[in-house]
């Protein structure tokens, strides 16, 4: 019997940085001798792997799509591969799979079947921003993207402020980038002078921008975050 393949959570860039600044160079040899991989969109996929490894053959490379679209019941017929003693990669749009992201479905099932999950070392833009916001990082809660909805993004926002300061907790939340300043600006309008705001924005880029500043002090300054990949950190004092 053969034995069973791994899967590999691969990182990738938060951005275009070299891939020699940010991915361990063991990370590159084992996407180099990956011919099968789980990702969340295939072209951007295909053009990581070919910055990654300029001479691996796209070619004899198998995909298997996974996004919001997948039906969950075709998720175990990707790990085929892996009974057959072939690796698998799962491949995120930035980062870390498993993190606001539908790799974790596919891990769960390898658990399932007893397939050995293998993290990789890469960025999380998650971690980075945390770290360098200078806020709790012994209590801490990543609360993904919050409501669209203006007023139910106000009381989600109330919501995370009023946690922080009953259980001493920073909170951390993303959006998309076109509705960064419309987040700013709600985070402006709701939480406490005193409260502690940290923008995390182009992180590992040569862009980064990352300041933490109480509110009062936010409303003097306001960021040019625009479109720009950004993680928020927000702590009450």
């Amino acid at each position: 019997m053969n034995k069973k393949g791994k899967i590999y959570l691969i990182p990738t860039t938060l951005g275009n940085s070299e891939i020699n600044e940010v991915i361990p160079a063991y990370v590159v040899e084992i996407i180099t001798n990956l011919h099968y991989f789980i990702v969340e969109n295939i072209r951007t996929a295909r053009r990581y792997i070919r910055k990654v490894s300029a001479t691996k053959n796209i070619d004899e490379i198998t995909f298997f799509e996974l996004n919001k679209h997948t039906d969950i019941s075709d998720i175990s017929a990707y790990l085929e591969p892996c009974f057959s003693g072939n690796s698998a990669g799962i491949i995120s749009e930035a980062g870390n799979p498993g993190i606001a992201d539908p790799g974790a479905d596919v891990v769960r099932i390898a658990h399932k079947k007893n397939i050995e999950v293998v993290p990789l070392v890469g960025p999380s833009s998650i971690l980075l921003a945390l770290i360098s916001s200078g806020m709790n990082g012994q209590n801490f809660a990543f609360n993904g993207y919050l409501p669209i909805n203006d007023s139910e993004r106000i009381k989600k926002i109330q919501e995370l402020e009023r946690k922080s300061k009953t259980e001493n907790q920073s909170q951390i939340f993303m959006e998309t980038p076109f509705r960064n300043t419309k987040m700013f600006d709600a985070v402006l309008k709701t939480c406490r002078n005193n409260t502690l705001f940290c923008i995390a924005a182009d992180i590992t880029l040569s862009s980064e921008y990352i300041k933490t500043k109480t509110i009062s002090e936010w409303k003097k300054q306001k960021p040019q975050i625009n479109k720009r990949p950004t993680v928020f950190v927000l702590q009450a004092q």
